[in-house]
């Protein structure tokens, strides 16, 4: 069986579309929008033009989406494990926070866990290596590195059940 072809093609102002058709010869096509937004589109198998079902999905929701297709743990937020015991996981600030407003270092999130906030991903941007001093915002998702009980222990710490 061949690899399936995806095909991307730029659309000025709103992102990159993808197209995928399957070995159905069915025909599926992701637009990624410029705010990390997705919507997934799923055309009709007797007209490959027509699309039958359109679906929004937020940048949260299409990480789990992933996730769900190309699992690699349990937790749905799990970006990747390595052979020295390293996580990363996205933790996202809740509007609700208690942290919503605070800054970084306030969390004491290293001191108290070992683990390191490495990125913080805001609307469509990535924040690298946030200083203590960064500001949180509720819906900031954070790039947490660390062992597995440190990375718990920050969630923990920013809420996450």
């Amino acid at each position: 069986m061949s690899a399936p072809r995806l095909r991307a093609t730029p659309l000025p102002g709103i992102g990159v579309q993808y197209d995928l058709e399957t070995r159905e010869h069915r025909h599926l096509s992701v637009v990624a929008h410029r705010d990390g937004t997705r919507t997934v589109n799923v055309y009709r198998a007797d007209d490959p033009d027509s699309c039958a079902q359109s679906l929004r999905l937020t940048s949260s929701e299409a990480g789990s989406l992933i996730d769900a297709l190309k699992p690699s743990h349990h937790s749905p937020s799990l970006l990747y494990t390595t052979d020295l015991g390293l996580v990363a996981e996205r933790i996202e600030v809740a509007a609700t926070s208690r942290w919503n407003g605070r800054v970084l270092g306030d969390t004491r999130m290293r001191t108290e866990t070992g683990a390191s906030v490495v990125a913080v991903l805001r609307r469509a941007e990535a924040i690298p290596s946030p200083a203590p001093d960064f500001r949180l915002a509720g819906g900031d998702t954070l790039i947490v590195v660390g062992t597995r009980e440190g990375v718990d222990a920050a969630a923990a710490i920013l809420g996450r059940e």
